[in-house]
């Protein structure tokens, strides 16, 4: 059988993080706490934006997206980390790399558009309160939501065929943790300069365009805010955003520098360190940035608990 020639019918093997055996027993340890803490963190935060009335609104709604995104990202990866940190086969059928590839790439650039989208609500809120309900209408902010989805989503199908369409005639062993585009380049025996100018256009209209559009809108929030006479007026007002300022940076830096930098400077070692923050990291620390910073979704849960 010609399968080390093609792609049809092939297995890959991902060779993950660390070949030290006790290195992997804390990987492992490491790995699964922070899933766990990504899991119950943003779904307690999406019960908590659902049980309190207080919380319908345009912010919390997006909010709760994000937390959806973060806990289908996490478990698109970090499940298979955690087997083939253990397992002494850590290969991945084609069809399961193609699906991991296919989820990753779409709930990454979803999460992108959802903090851009979050960004213009925040500007809304601060430099058009009065407008507020009107500009951030149900309609509008259900219609910006499926966007997203829609749109990262077949954007995402498009990469995955593309990649899934060239020879892997070199090797099927994938110096990564799971399955991204980057490696997959390394392993064609065919020029991939189509495929990375794809993907550099696509990151390019997704990461770069949100990102523009949060800039623009923290540059009108700042200036609005810098107009506030009262010291406690400023606080208050950038205490709205200053958790979704956070999130943004951290999200953002990753994304851009794993995309959108050139091919000469990729180091496996260096992808897998990028890839675990906003694989891993991110995802966990999402729920807690915006838990610490609000006390509408503090005070919910003291509510509870005292209630139990």
């Amino acid at each position: 059988m010609e399968g080390s020639n093609t792609t049809l019918s092939s297995i890959f093997i991902l060779r993950g993080l660390s070949n030290v055996q006790y290195l992997k027993i804390i990987l492992f340890l490491i790995f699964l706490v922070m899933y766990m803490i990504t899991l119950s963190g943003n779904a307690l935060l999406i019960i908590v934006v659902r049980i309190n009335p207080n919380l319908q609104t345009p912010m919390y709604f997006f909010l709760s997206h994000l937390s959806f995104i973060d806990i289908c990202f996490s478990s698109t990866i970090v499940p298979r980390i955690l087997v083939n940190t253990l397992a002494k086969d850590r290969s991945i059928s084609l069809l399961g790399c193609a699906a991991q590839m296919y989820f990753s790439l779409a709930l990454g650039a979803t999460e992108c558009v959802i903090l851009a989208v979050m960004a213009y609500d925040r500007f809304a809120a601060i430099c058009k309160p009065l407008h507020y309900s009107i500009i951030m209408s149900k309609k509008l902010c259900t219609s910006l939501a499926a966007g997203a989805w829609t749109v990262c989503f077949a954007n995402s199908a498009i990469h995955v065929v593309l990649t899934f369409q060239l020879p892997y005639c070199r090797s099927h062993q994938v110096n990564h943790f799971f399955c991204e585009m980057p490696p997959f380049f390394r392993l064609a025996c065919k020029d991939t300069l189509f495929n990375e100018i794809a993907m550099y256009i696509s990151a390019g209209i997704i990461a770069m365009c949100s990102f523009c559009l949060t800039l623009t809108s923290y540059i009108h929030i700042i200036s609005t805010i810098l107009q506030i006479r009262s010291s406690y007026g400023r606080r208050k007002a950038f205490s709205t955003c200053a958790s979704h300022l956070t999130v943004v940076a951290f999200y953002y830096g990753t994304i851009m520098f794993m995309y959108l930098r050139p091919r000469s400077t990729y180091s496996p070692e260096t992808d897998k360190a990028v890839s675990i923050l906003y694989t891993t990291v991110t995802p966990m620390l999402n729920p807690i940035i915006y838990s610490m910073r609000n006390k509408d979704v503090k005070g919910t849960i003291k509510k509870k608990i005292s209630q139990m």
